[in-house]
């Protein structure tokens, strides 16, 4: 069973680490659903010949796959709230693909709550930044702050 978490404990966390995902593979069948998904099929993401002669040297997961992990990664890693009824996207700020995510990669999610704070009675606004790491990497694929609003019962 999994503890919850008091809304004001976590509001207390801001300027903290809240949690890191699991590792997932981006592999090419991932890559090749993501593509029929969205109609983007780019050959830099579904044509591993042609992608080896790029400077990437294979196949590279879209922006939008990478940033759409994010939800599995936050099931895994943020901290459970007591009393939600739900949580929304917001959106997000700043939200860079600062290196690809080649087939065959392994990334994670890690999160810092950067803000908190109710824009009503039972609505919670957060500024989480969240940075997607590559497994071995130097520097992450991804980098932003998601925006989320929590409606409390």
């Amino acid at each position: 069973m999994t503890s919850l978490m008091q809304y004001d404990t976590y509001i207390g966390m801001v300027g903290q680490d809240i949690g890191v995902s699991a590792w997932h593979l981006v592999d090419q069948k991932r890559i090749d659903v993501f593509a029929d998904a969205t109609e983007d099929h780019q050959f830099i993401h579904v044509d591993p010949v042609r992608a080896k002669a790029t400077p990437f040297g294979s196949t590279i997961a879209h922006g939008f796959l990478t940033t759409s992990l994010i939800s599995v990664f936050s099931y895994e890693a943020l901290p459970k709230l007591a009393d939600v009824a739900m949580n929304i996207n917001y959106g997000f700020d700043h939200l860079r693909f600062v290196s690809p995510v080649k087939s065959g990669s392994q990334v994670r999610g890690h999160f810092v709550l950067k803000e908190a704070s109710w824009r009503k009675p039972k609505e919670l606004f957060t500024r989480v930044g969240v940075s997607v790491e590559i497994e071995g990497g130097a520097k992450p694929a991804l980098v932003a702050d998601w925006l989320a609003l929590t409606y409390f019962n």
